[in-house]
């Protein structure tokens, strides 16, 4: 048995491998040399206080004061949140982290009574000023801000929420720091007889692997450390929701869900149609799940047999540079100037590309408007979810590259809810490239219609289902009844059972599983995958089959940024999400590929 080395550290990651973060600051003073500079700022902020129907010159020098604070702030902390991310141990950039996070506080407390103040100017007044062209830039920002004035409170209490935000996010910062740097999940032997640590970045490849025993044993292993830190986690998960529903009660909201939707004006009909849809139309995962038992000769189907490959003898391995030029075929019918931008970034400084020691796990997109997109992953070349990973989270950067350079700062922040439609899209156009490259290898187009069912299994049943999981626990503490960790794991191995039905055998350490998911300290974030992949499938369908009228509509969807409320840009691509159709449509989408897989073996 030979010893394989464990995670480098950060140092040891070659330069050409990790993110530049060069274009936000070359050296760690010019970042300090802004966050004083922005101190000295905040106390012009009140210089405002009082004044703001004064007269339109007034008005607007006081919403560009306080952009531009948002925009160095925003600077700021990309740039401290990333650092912290390379390595969760680096206690240098953890303070950095939590020094922008103190400063947005002391901002937020100083300026709150921007909004309050905006909300109590006559109608009379704020109508005339809005039909000024020299504030055509804000009407938007400000008809959004309209629409919270029965939600927003009197002026102190307002700048004791603001002062109080920080602390909001302990129960997130605690799992955070917990499940990135203090988890340990002790080391695995593979096929080959190699010993590897496990770790968040390849529990996943573990779960493929073709050797059940290996799979069995990971999927223990790495839950049994969750199961010695289930009362904490559980505690934090808790409180988390406990926060949510206290403050959608101070802000006057019916509940949480109300509250998480109205920023993006999004019916609550998207949320229970999704749920309902979705639950009434189990049977094509149950026909997929049951034919994989059979087709694998088991006896029991268990999670750790629900994402190793049914094609076997198909040895996936891809090279990060090889995977970037696959990204650009497979998305080339979005036109030269996208996949120009996008080859050069992700080869080039966009992308924070291997895992070592401390790093965050997961992957994500971010940035801001003075910086280019960055790309977090780990990057695992024998791993196809590697390959997808990588053209999901680029759509999430090609949709910011565009936003950023079609909007002012004022609209370049997109919501999460179209955000996951531009990067599903890349993923249903990924799976389509490489079965039409595959098209005369028999056993890769079943592997590679394989990974595509998991794929939006994982995204369509399995984010519901966290989605309904969202909705019950809030709905617990909304009924002021306790949440403790037996309520939590009752509610998930229950639901476990409802979407999995008879087909899969509920191991103990799965209904724990609910602990471990970072999104749900952001609540009502997941229902947006869901959403996203059936909105991503319409459109790919859509753009192949009209061409360039279709792509040039979907270019200017990524374009408009966060200028409309998501419904409304979804709208004039031809996508209705307030009705159940395009998620029926992509179930019908679903059962077709397990169709065509089946018949393919």
């Amino acid at each position: 048995m030979s010893n394989k080395e464990l995670l480098p550290a950060r140092d040891e990651i070659p330069t050409n491998h990790k993110w530049d973060l060069s274009p936000l600051f070359r050296v760690d003073k010019e970042w300090e040399t802004l966050y004083m500079e922005l101190e000295e700022k905040l106390v012009n902020i009140t210089d405002y206080k009082g004044r703001l129907s004064e007269s339109i010159e007034i008005f607007k020098e006081a919403l560009d004061f306080n952009i531009n604070l948002s925009q160095q702030l925003e600077r700021l902390y990309t740039y401290a949140h990333l650092k912290s991310d390379e390595d969760k141990t680096n206690q240098r950039y953890l303070g950095f982290y939590q020094r922008v996070m103190n400063l947005n506080t002391r901002i937020s407390e100083l300026s709150s009574f921007l909004n309050t103040e905006i909300q109590s100017i006559s109608n009379k007044i704020i109508k005339r000023f809005l039909q000024d062209e020299r504030l055509k830039e804000y009407r938007f920002f400000i008809e959004k801000l309209l629409r919270f004035k029965p939600h927003t409170l009197k002026e102190e209490i307002e700048e004791v929420l603001a002062i109080n935000e920080e602390l909001t996010h302990a129960p997130s910062a605690f799992f955070s720091q917990l499940d990135n740097a203090d988890l340990k999940f002790g080391t695995m032997g593979d096929e080959q007889g190699n010993i590897i640590e496990l770790t968040h970045g390849n529990f996943s490849t573990f779960l493929i692997s073709p050797e059940r025993d290996i799979r069995k044993k990971a999927f223990f292993q790495y839950y049994n450390v969750y199961e010695d830190h289930k009362y904490s986690i559980s505690t934090a998960l808790a409180y988390s929701i406990k926060k949510d529903f206290i403050y959608s009660k101070i802000k006057k909201f019916k509940s949480c869900r109300t509250r998480a939707l109205f920023p993006d004006k999004i019916p609550m009909d998207v949320y229970d149609n999704l749920i309902d849809t979705i639950k009434d139309n189990l049977s094509p995962l149950f026909k997929y799940l049951k034919f994989r038992k059979e087709y694998l000769g088991l006896n029991e189907l268990h999670f750790y047999d629900t994402y190793v490959p049914l094609v076997s003898d198909i040895k996936f391995n891809m090279p990060y540079k090889d995977a970037v030029n696959v990204c650009v075929k497979a998305l080339s019918l979005m036109g030269e100037e996208y996949t120009d931008v996008l080859q050069n970034g992700l080869s080039t400084g966009w992308v924070d590309r291997y895992e070592n020691k401390g790093k965050r796990s997961g992957a994500y997109s971010s940035g801001c408007y003075d910086s280019p997109p960055y790309i977090l992953m780990n990057y695992e070349e024998n791993n196809i979810n590697s390959l997808y990973t990588l053209i999901h989270e680029a759509g999430h950067s090609m949709h910011s590259y565009y936003s950023c350079k079609n909007q002012p700062y004022l609209y370049h922040d997109y919501t999460i809810f179209v955000a996951e439609v531009a990067s599903t899209f890349n993923e249903v156009l990924l799976s389509k490239h490489l079965l039409e490259h595959y098209r005369d290898d028999k056993k890769m187009v079943a592997y590679i219609l394989n990974r595509e069912i998991d794929n939006i299994r994982a995204t369509l049943y399995r984010q519901t289902m966290f989605a309904e999981f969202e909705k019950k626990t809030h709905e617990i503490v909304e009924r002021n009844e306790p949440l403790t960790l037996d309520t939590i794991t009752d509610i998930y191995k229950d639901l476990l059972k409802t979407y999995f039905g008879d087909t899969l055998v509920i191991d103990e350490p799965l209904t724990i599983e609910c602990l471990r998911i970072p999104h749900f300290y952001s609540s009502f974030y997941v229902y947006k995958y869901a959403t996203g992949i059936s909105a991503a499938i319409a459109l790919a369908e859509k753009i192949l089959k009209e061409g360039d009228t279709g792509r040039d509509g979907y270019l200017n969807f990524l374009k408009m940024g966060g200028s409309k409320y998501p419904i409304d840009e979804l709208i004039e691509t031809g996508i209705d999400m307030s009705k159940p159709e395009p998620v029926k449509n992509a179930i019908i989408y679903f059962e077709n590929q397990i169709n065509k897989f089946i018949n393919t073996l």
